[in-house]
């Protein structure tokens, strides 16, 4: 008798070709011979076990060496990292729960998820199969959304939506917090806002008006929800804008992806972007933004350059070519745990980080 369930992945993942149904029984070892086979394992036994089962599968993959990059290549360290990443979601992705209308699993010990696929998926419309990592990274996103991120900055929390990256790198925050405003500064653009973060601190600092934007439908209600729980929305518009708005302003600032590269899923769209599209559509178009007297605010982490991905060199020609000049640039060393681990295997390379926020004019007012 054949059985159909509908597709759900908010990663864009297509669905699996071939699927068998486990449960209780199925070993680790089993469970993943299948999956890096290309088999999916639609789970109907307990899902307290489903979750044990799948850590002893990300165990399996953590004892297999990684393979070895060109010596002395920072480049192919990168590449050969992001393909082992891609692999492990994809061998991890082929465990599969089933949830009935409702988003109700029907499997023993089960939680209720109701109100985390609702933030992440919207309004329930029927049964379907989703892999148990996704769910998991939806439970993690709702959690994440109630108890909010602390921002020093604000002396307030700032609350993520599923698929909107988290402002837990506090140093691109306290950039913004120091930065000196021109004079007279009574309005300013936050470009590609996320979670709000930027425009709630520039609010705070006392700029009038704020204009954040994004082309992002989850960060526009997410950052109308921060700036409505920060009780800024007097001062701070939230608009849905490819880049800029139509106006211009003293302060236009942009925190854009900082590595070129192909974003595998949602979240990854905050970190990686295609020949660093968006910070080129920022440079192009900021002269034009910007009020007499004003200035560019270009946030951008040099990781890229320790990873053999852009040269300084690359970026300051792209500023020449934006006909912009750099009038100052504060720098701050990360603080995030990756830069001290020296298991990842990028530690060389974020142990160097440095985050910049890029002050610039356009050279003919420089």
């Amino acid at each position: 008798m054949t059985h159909s369930l509908r597709w759900q992945s908010e990663a864009g993942v297509t669905s699996p070709r071939r699927i068998v149904v486990a449960d209780d029984r199925m070993t680790a070892d089993a469970a993943w011979r299948l999956a890096c086979e290309g088999t999916a394992l639609l789970w109907r036994g307990d899902f307290q076990n489903a979750r044990q089962l799948l850590q002893a599968m990300a165990r399996r993959i953590e004892r297999k060496p990684p393979k070895q990059a060109a010596a002395n290549s920072a480049s192919a360290s990168f590449h050969q990292y992001r393909l082992a990443q891609a692999q492990r979601a994809r061998t991890l992705g082929m465990l599969l729960l089933p949830f009935d209308d409702g988003y109700r699993i029907p499997l023993r010990r089960a939680p209720d998820v109701n109100d985390a696929c609702v933030e992440a998926y919207g309004p329930a419309s029927g049964p379907f199969a989703a892999s148990l990592r996704e769910l998991l990274g939806v439970i993690g996103a709702h959690e994440w959304r109630k108890k909010g991120v602390p921002i020093g900055a604000l002396g307030a929390r700032m609350h993520p939506h599923y698929g909107v990256f988290s402002p837990v790198r506090g140093e691109y925050v306290a950039l913004v917090a120091q930065a000196p405003l021109p004079p007279n500064c009574e309005r300013a653009f936050d470009i590609g806002t996320g979670t709000g973060v930027l425009a709630a601190v520039l609010a705070r600092r006392g700029v009038a008006r704020v204009v954040a934007t994004d082309n992002d439908a989850r960060a526009i209600a997410c950052a109308a929800d921060n700036i409505r729980r920060l009780g800024l929305s007097g001062q701070v518009e939230v608009v849905a804008a490819d880049l800029f708005p139509p106006e211009q302003a003293q302060v236009v600032v942009c925190n854009p992806p900082w590595l070129p590269g192909r974003a595998g899923t949602t979240l990854e769209r905050a970190v990686y972007d295609p020949d660093s599209r968006m910070m080129q559509g920022f440079l192009a178009g900021l002269a034009a933004r910007l009020a007499p007297g004003g200035e560019g605010w270009l946030i951008l982490s040099d990781l890229a350059e320790h990873l053999g991905l852009r040269s300084r060199d690359d970026l300051l020609a792209a500023f020449a070519k934006a006909g912009l000049a750099v009038v100052g640039r504060l720098d701050a060393a990360p603080i995030h745990s990756r830069a001290s681990d020296r298991s990842d295997p990028l530690h060389a390379a974020r142990a160097r980080e440095i985050t910049s926020l890029w002050r610039l004019r356009p050279i003919s007012t420089a």
